[in-house]
C-alpha cells in the first residue's frame, strides 16, 4: 500500500509542476505556481498569484522533499520561497490579511526543517508579526489589520505556528477562544465572530478547512504539553491523575469530539470528505482539513482506547477520501486532473482562459473548477496525507511520532 500511495503522490507532485512551475518574471532561481491552468496571460505574468496559494504550494513541496529529498526538490523550495518574497514587492509582513501570513510562516517553517535548507531570514519576523498581531481585547487575530472579524482561518493555523515555536501560552490562549465560543450544535467549528456595534455576532459558515487547524492546534498543544510535563505513555495512567493533566486531555478530548463530528457530518458513510467548496479558495479547504487529520492518524499519542480508535477515524478518512479522488481523475499526458468533488469525476479546463481577446474573455466566464490551482493542490495534499498515513501504517511510527510535520 505505501508504493502505491507515494508513486500517487509522486504523480501528483509532477502535474503541478509540469503545469503550473514557472520563474517569476523570467528571473532565475526564483519559482511560483500559476494561479490556473491552462493560465491566460494575467496569470502568467503572475498578476493574479495568491500570497496564501503558493504557501500551501510550498507546503506541498515540502511534503515531497520529506518524503524522499532530493536536490531538485530542494532547490525547488528555495526558489519558491524566492519567488514569494519576489512577487510579494516587499516586505512579507506587509500583507494585512493574517490569515495568509500564518500559512506562509507554516510552510516557510517545516520548509526550514528539511535537510540542508535554511529558514529564510524572513520567517521570524514574519512570526513576530503573527503574535504581535493579537488583539489586547478579545486576545487573538482578526482576519485582517483594522478588522473586527476574528476567524478560525487566521488564529487556526497561527495557533500551530506558535505552539511549534514554543509559543505555548498564546498557542493555548487561541485555541481556547475558538472551543470557547465556535462549537456548534453538530460539534463542528464555525468560521467566526464579528465584533458589531449591538454586540458579538457569530458567523456560523462551516468550512472543512476550520476543522483542520482546530484539529492541528490541539494536536501542537497537546503534544507540547506532554513534552513539557516529560511524560512517557507507561506513565500517563498516573499522570493524569496529577492536576497538570487536565488541561492536556482537554485538547485530546477536542481531537477526540471533532473527528469524530467529521465523521458524522461531513464524510459519506464510506469515509470520503463530501463538502462543496468549489473552485478558488473554497478549492483549498478540503485539502487542508486532510493535511491535519493525517497528523492525528499519525501522532495523537496511542496511550487509550479512545485515542485508538479517534486514530482509526482520522486514518479512515484520509485513505477512503483518496482512494476516491484517486478513482475520480482525469489524466493529461499520464498526470492526474483532480475533481473539485471529492465523490465525482473530475471535469477538463481543455482551453478554457487561453488568449487575451475580447471572446476569450467573455468565454473565461463560465467556470471549470478544475482549472484553478487551489483545487489541485488540494488533490496533491490528499495524496501526500495518505502517502503519510500509509509510511506510518507499514512502521514508520518512530520517524513520525511526536514530532511537527
Amino acid at each position: 500500500m505505501l508504493d502505491k500511495w507515494v508513486h500517487r503522490a509522486d504523480l501528483a507532485e509532477s502535474a503541478i509542476n509540469e503545469r503550473h512551475a514557472a520563474r517569476v518574471w523570467g528571473m532565475p532561481r526564483t519559482n511560483l505556481a500559476y494561479v490556473a491552468w491552462p493560465a491566460n496571460t494575467k496569470e502568467k505574468l503572475f498578476v493574479h498569484w495568491h500570497y496564501w496559494w503558493q504557501a500551501h504550494y510550498l507546503d506541498c513541496l515540502v511534503d515531497a522533499a520529506r518524503r524522499r529529498t532530493t536536490k531538485a526538490r530542494r532547490d525547488r523550495i528555495r526558489y519558491t520561497m524566492r519567488g514569494i518574497a519576489t512577487r510579494n514587492l516587499g516586505k512579507l509582513t506587509t500583507n494585512k490579511y493574517y490569515d495568509d501570513k500564518a500559512w506562509l510562516a507554516l510552510a516557510m517553517g517545516r520548509a526550514g526543517k528539511v535537510r540542508k535548507i535554511r529558514a529564510p531570514k524572513a520567517l521570524k519576523p514574519l512570526e513576530d508579526n503573527l503574535v504581535a498581531g493579537i488583539d489586547t481585547l478579545t486576545g487573538v487575530l482578526p482576519w485582517r489589520t483594522g478588522e473586527t472579524f476574528y476567524n478560525v482561518p487566521s488564529n487556526g493555523p497561527a495557533a500551530i505556528m506558535m505552539a511549534r515555536t514554543d509559543r505555548l501560552d498564546q498557542a493555548m490562549q487561541i485555541t481556547d477562544w475558538i472551543f470557547d465560543n465556535l462549537i456548534d450544535v453538530d460539534g463542528l467549528v464555525m468560521d467566526g465572530l464579528r465584533m458589531r456595534m449591538h454586540g458579538p455576532e457569530l458567523v456560523r459558515n462551516i468550512h472543512p478547512y476550520c476543522q483542520g487547524v482546530a484539529l492541528g492546534a490541539c494536536l501542537e498543544i497537546a503534544l507540547k504539553l506532554r513534552e513539557r510535563h516529560d511524560v512517557s505513555s507507561t506513565e500517563v495512567e498516573t499522570w493524569r491523575e496529577a492536576e497538570k493533566a487536565e488541561e492536556y486531555m482537554r485538547y485530546i478530548i477536542h481531537i477526540r469530539a471533532l473527528v469524530d463530528a467529521i465523521s458524522r457530518h461531513m464524510a459519506t458513510p464510506h469515509g470520503v470528505i463530501d463538502w462543496d467548496t468549489g473552485d478558488g479558495d473554497g478549492g483549498l479547504f478540503k485539502g487542508i482539513l486532510v493535511r491535519y487529520l493525517a497528523q492525528v492518524a499519525v501522532r495523537l499519542p496511542d496511550d487509550s482506547d479512545a485515542n485508538r480508535r479517534t486514530r482509526k477515524k482520522a486514518t479512515r478518512l484520509v485513505l477512503e477520501s483518496a482512494e476516491s479522488v484517486w478513482n475520480h481523475r482525469l489524466e493529461v499526458d499520464g498526470l492526474p486532473v483532480f475533481a473539485t468533488d471529492w465523490t465525482s469525476d473530475a471535469r477538463l479546463p481543455q482551453n478554457y482562459g487561453i488568449g487575451s481577446s475580447g471572446i476569450n474573455e467573455i468565454v473565461s466566464v463560465v467556470r471549470v473548477d478544475e482549472r484553478d490551482l487551489s483545487v489541485q493542490l488540494s488533490g496533491w495534499m490528499l495524496m501526500e496525507a495518505a502517502a503519510k498515513v500509509a509510511e506510518f501504517m507499514a512502521g514508520e511510527r518512530a520517524e513520525f511520532t511526536g514530532r511537527a510535520v
